[in-house]
């Protein structure tokens, strides 16, 4: 499997300086060892991936976001986590495919797998785990640092509240056990992004935070 970490840098928007900015490993960035198939659990994962609150939006989110910020420390922290995010949609996939890899059809007959395997068979597709496709209104962009990084806190919690549901849906341990590391990584990047809503209030002319898009009105 192949996952997307961050390289040697990333793009200095208008400087003229390009840097690589992705490096590829063949390892996850969490081990999914998963023994026993589970389909309802599967039906319930991808959401992970490509429901509202999953890693395609978060990823999308941010390194879209990037562009509008005039902070290099928060340009690099929305490319740093943008990209991570991407190895968490690689974790999920593991995930939802070793939980659905060795099923019969009867299994999938009988279980709640059966209409997601109508339209994808055993494949991947980012999907909710109410069978609604990924859309781009999942996820927003709005060119104003103070309106974004306010959009990625929320977006963190509902990530971290998304995982701790799944977990109470399961007992298995190999599945537990990458999910409660996911569910880790969305608190730390909410500590990290209320660091860089710190940065971007303290550098603002005004402090009145709300009066203006400091990436836009001068």
């Amino acid at each position: 499997l192949m996952i997307i970490l961050l390289g040697n840098g990333l793009i200095l928007h208008g400087h003229g300086k390009e840097v690589n900015m992705w490096k590829y490993e063949k390892k996850l960035q969490f081990p999914v060892n998963i023994k026993r198939s589970d389909p309802n659990m599967a039906r319930h994962i991808i959401t992970a991936l490509g429901g509202a609150d999953g890693e395609m939006a978060a990823s999308n989110r941010y390194l879209h976001q990037r562009y509008a910020h005039n902070h290099p420390q928060v340009i690099a922290l929305l490319t740093d986590i943008g990209s991570e995010e991407m190895n968490h949609m690689e974790i999920v996939s593991a995930i939802v495919r070793q939980l659905t890899r060795n099923l019969t059809v009867d299994q999938i007959k009988n279980s709640e797998f059966a209409p997601f395997y109508t339209e994808h068979s055993l494949g991947m597709y980012p999907a909710s785990s109410a069978s609604d496709a990924f859309v781009a209104h999942y996820f927003q962009s709005k060119g104003d640092p103070i309106t974004d990084l306010h959009e990625n806190l929320a977006a963190e919690q509902k990530a971290r509240t998304m995982y701790e549901n799944l977990l109470r849906l399961t007992n298995d341990e190999d599945v537990r056990k990458p999910l409660e590391f996911l569910r880790q990584r969305e608190i730390v990047h909410y500590q990290r992004f209320g660091e860089s809503l710190r940065i971007v209030q303290d550098n603002l002319d005004s402090k009145n935070f709300y009066a203006f898009n400091p990436a836009f009105d001068k």
